[in-house]
């Protein structure tokens, strides 16, 4: 690809996040710190994360033309002790003193469409930037909607959903030019401005998390890091492949998947 189009930068985007292959599985992994943010007082680490996202690409449906397609995703992403690097399975929150057990995220699915086409109706413009034999993608997606754990007053109460998501792909030009392999290797680094986590029960004390984070595209699955791939066969033995090519159902978010634990908790009527 030679980003030229939104054609051929759609196909970049393609190598880069999945492969040329229909159906062809690809791992990304990242690891990093969450950090809390309270007016006056400094910021914590209050864990160590890491993660992963395994995903395939296939046509998008309904679309006749190549460059365009549709990613299909399930991700999980572990909170660990900040010193030993243990997964937690409980955590004391240090700002009210209760005991709470950790919910991991374990998002399924995530998935999204690539057209030609922006939802603004204009041609597909990607933020690709270009250095010698070096590319980089920065993408910042924000998002804010209802909460799906608020009631029915939030427009007079308060209680959006209200995150922003920021992404920065690169890696070797040749490498992403070369068509003698289906897709391209890539660096990632995410970080992530967030609410309080609603496991941590902080109701609407001030503050916020951030989550700094880096990682790669791996070449196997199997190069997980030991404490992923053993949480996954234990725990979440689904997430070791991605879901259907066509798969249709809604997009879950850890607000989404907490809203379902704590439905499950009600007692029946």
């Amino acid at each position: 690809p030679d980003l030229s189009t939104p054609e051929d930068q759609l196909l970049a985007l393609r190598r880069i996040q999945c492969s040329e292959i229909d159906g062809k599985p690809v791992t990304y992994y990242w690891k990093g710190v969450t950090y809390s943010r309270v007016p006056g007082e400094p910021d914590r680490p209050l864990f160590k994360a890491e993660g992963t996202n395994v995903r395939h690409c296939g046509p998008l449906p309904g679309s006749k033309n190549k460059a365009e397609f549709r990613l299909i995703s399930r991700e999980i992403l572990l909170f660990e002790d900040p010193v030993t690097g243990v997964v937690l399975r409980t955590w004391t929150n240090p700002w009210t003193g209760k005991t709470l057990d950790v919910v991991q995220v374990a998002n399924d699915p995530v998935n999204g469409n690539y057209g030609l086409l922006g939802r603004d109706g204009n041609p597909t413009r990607l933020p690709f930037e270009v250095l010698g034999n070096q590319w980089w993608l920065t993408t910042a997606v924000p998002l804010f909607y209802t909460n799906p754990l608020g009631g029915d007053y939030q427009r007079y109460v308060g209680g959006t959903y209200h995150v922003t998501e920021l992404f920065n792909f690169f890696g070797a030009v040749d490498d992403l030019a070369d068509r003698n392999k289906d897709g391209a290797e890539s660096a990632v680094s995410w970080q992530r401005l967030s609410p309080w986590l609603p496991w941590m029960e902080m109701g609407d004390r001030a503050g916020m998390l951030y989550f700094h984070t880096a990682g790669r595209k791996l070449a196997t699955w199997d190069d997980l890091s030991p404490t992923l791939k053993a949480e996954i066969e234990t725990s979440y033995p689904a997430y070791r492949d991605p879901p259907p090519l066509n798969d249709q159902r809604p997009n879950e978010t850890s607000w989404t998947d907490f809203k379902k634990i704590i439905d499950a908790r009600k007692p029946s009527p």
